[in-house]
């Protein structure tokens, strides 16, 4: 047999081929506002448009990635407002920024569970379940965001009718009969494979601001953490917080990690290659968003105020090791993480100067030998 290459002939005409993005499709039916950017300073002051299933005005926020594991639903319900019954093949992790008001959920044959919450609380509706959100407020709105894995789940089925029409039930998620399914209660677990990791798993968070947070060394200077198990979705979350007067060690992973910030002043760094004077600043504070645009992006935050930072990441993976190591392994090493020792001075100096216009002390010294702070981290709330 022979190895050439044997070129088949190209005929003169054909038909047309496109491949068509069933996600961009069904946005445009729904007739939704679409944000594609990546930096929120406040989602309270985000422009939205009209959706009418959701109860009020939202819009679909897009990193400006084509791959797209994930997006972002920003919803305002109307004072006194109520979404339209809804149950879908994509989950949804969902973070209340204003307001407060309550939640139905159901199987088809079952009684309706309903609980309340308020400005802080974290929740998912379990796969596919029944659920209607309500205003508890007849004067002010109420305004979420939340992250699902639309994207891929639509791209996958392309059929809406299969999404938001499927009836089977995911009884291992929700039974539909567990009266304290959504009381605020968890275990806590240990995450597997290190010293410092938590899980808690639930299906409710009633404060996500405030909640206890344990133990994390891994990204450095003194920092509480906990990992989520939500009704068992596949797509994942934490909460991390930093103290006064210190950052985090930067480092790299997959696309699409929305952070939340739950409390604090500050900003995160983006960079996208090796030459690190090239960064692109996100400046944030409670109720804003930074979202992680691109594969191993690399990305680094910062608490510039007087008060610990908190932030929520909601991430549409599963938290495994991407193509390029593991994200609180060293690059050194072969991972994705940028050790102290190893990070450019320059980012230093620039958390130096933002602290300063805030009045907050630097605490990195015991991790940078350049630093004009103290050796100290004061703030820590290891709970």
């Amino acid at each position: 047999m022979s190895s050439e290459l044997r070129e088949a002939a190209i005929p003169d005409k054909m038909d047309m081929w496109e491949a068509g993005d069933p996600y961009l499709d069904w946005i445009e039916q729904e007739g939704i506002k679409r944000i594609v950017d990546y930096k929120f300073p406040d989602l309270n002051d985000v422009e939205l448009g009209d959706w009418e299933r959701k109860g009020g005005k939202g819009a679909i926020i897009n990193i400006p990635n084509g791959a797209l594991p994930n997006d972002a639903h920003l919803i305002e319900i109307k004072p006194g407002g109520k979404s339209e019954p809804e149950h879908h093949m994509y989950e949804e992790t969902m973070y209340v920024v204003s307001g407060r008001g309550a939640t139905s959920v159901w199987l088809e044959e079952g009684q309706k569970s309903t609980f309340e919450w308020a400005a802080g609380s974290l929740l998912t509706i379990p796969l596919n379940t029944a659920y209607q959100h309500f205003n508890g407020s007849g004067t002010e709105p109420v305004r979420y965001v939340s992250m699902t894995n639309a994207p891929p789940v639509l791209r996958m089925f392309r059929s809406t009718d299969f999404v938001f029409n499927n009836t089977y039930t995911f009884r291992d998620r929700f039974a539909g009969d567990d009266e304290d399914y959504f009381n605020g209660q968890g275990t806590l677990l240990q995450r597997k494979g290190t010293k410092f990791g938590t899980i808690w798993r639930t299906n409710f968070v009633p404060n996500a601001d405030v909640m206890k947070l344990w133990a994390y060394r891994d990204r450095g200077a003194g920092g509480i953490n906990t990992h989520f198990d939500l009704a068992g979705n596949v797509t994942k979350s934490h909460i991390s917080e930093f103290p006064v007067g210190t950052y985090k060690k930067g480092h790299r992973h997959g696309p699409g990690a929305h952070l939340v910030i739950l409390g604090g002043v500050g900003f995160s760094a983006l960079w996208w290659d090796n030459d690190k004077k090239n960064y692109e600043i996100a400046p944030w504070q409670k109720g804003g968003m930074v979202i992680v645009p691109a594969d191993a992006t690399y990305h680094q935050h910062f608490n510039t105020g007087p008060e610990p930072a908190r932030y929520l990441a909601l991430r549409g993976d599963d938290g495994q090791p991407s193509n390029w190591g593991e994200s609180n392994v060293s690059i050194k090493d072969g991972g994705m993480q940028i050790e102290y020792e190893d990070e450019d001075r320059y980012i230093h100096e620039l958390f130096e100067t933002e602290l300063k216009k805030n009045g907050a002390e630097c605490h990195m010294g015991s991790f940078i030998p350049y630093c004009t702070g103290d050796a100290s981290v004061t703030s820590e709330r290891n709970t």
